[in-house]
């Protein structure tokens, strides 16, 4: 575990060239003739990422702002109704895979750990009237998981817009070890693609140069 802040530069470069969990949905994105260019593009940035060790600044838009600024009013939010306490980390590496990990928004006693999710309020609003959560949160929740050992996740949607009793909903999500299993599977290909793609790239460009 790595005691840095979230979002700042030292965090980013922490992340840089790894797989993490809020993209694990690019990295198994399929399609009926294979797997999706999300997988293309994502295996790009991490390339490039990878060659040029840096990160390219990417554009942050009005949601994704309102997301930062409003993640730790939710924080506390969950705190004061779930009786929790909640320890902040910055980036947890894959025990195993070295170029892998996991930025979870909170870590709860010895066994859970805390995802926040702050969207526009039409998103919000059918949180609450379906229950359900996004696909691509469930797999950043086991993929946070497979990489800290923990056993479950509240996941959290928040929106301080609401009236009072609608602001925030809470649901655990528990360890589902078989689709750990699927996702570790295929984040090693990916991994091991991307590095033959480094390597090919290094042997054909830089050591020519």
């Amino acid at each position: 575990m790595v005691e840095i802040i979230q979002r700042s530069p030292e965090w980013f470069q922490l992340r840089r060239g790894k797989v993490t969990a809020s993209r694990i949905h690019d990295v198994i994105a399929k399609i009926k003739s294979g797997y999706s260019t999300s997988r293309a593009n994502y295996m790009a940035e991490l390339v490039l990422q990878n060659v040029t060790h840096s990160i390219e600044q990417t554009y942050i838009s009005q949601a994704m702002q309102w997301g930062t600024d409003t993640e730790e009013q939710a924080r506390n939010a969950y705190s004061f109704y779930s009786g929790n306490e909640v320890d902040e980390i910055a980036f947890i590496n894959h025990p195993v895979i070295t170029q892998a990990g996991a930025s979870p928004d909170g870590l709860i006693a010895h066994d859970g750990l805390l995802e926040i999710k702050c969207p526009n309020s039409a998103t919000h609003l059918d949180t609450l009237l379906n229950s359900k959560i996004n696909r691509k949160y469930l797999l950043q929740m086991q993929w946070q998981m497979a990489c800290t050992g923990r056993k479950w996740c509240d996941f959290v949607s928040y929106d301080p817009r609401f009236p009072e009793e609608m602001v925030i909903f809470i649901k655990r999500i528990n360890r589902d070890d078989d689709l750990i299993s699927e996702i570790t599977n295929e984040v090693t290909k990916f991994i091991d693609e991307m590095n033959e793609t480094c390597a090919k790239l290094k042997t054909q460009y830089m050591e020519a140069a």
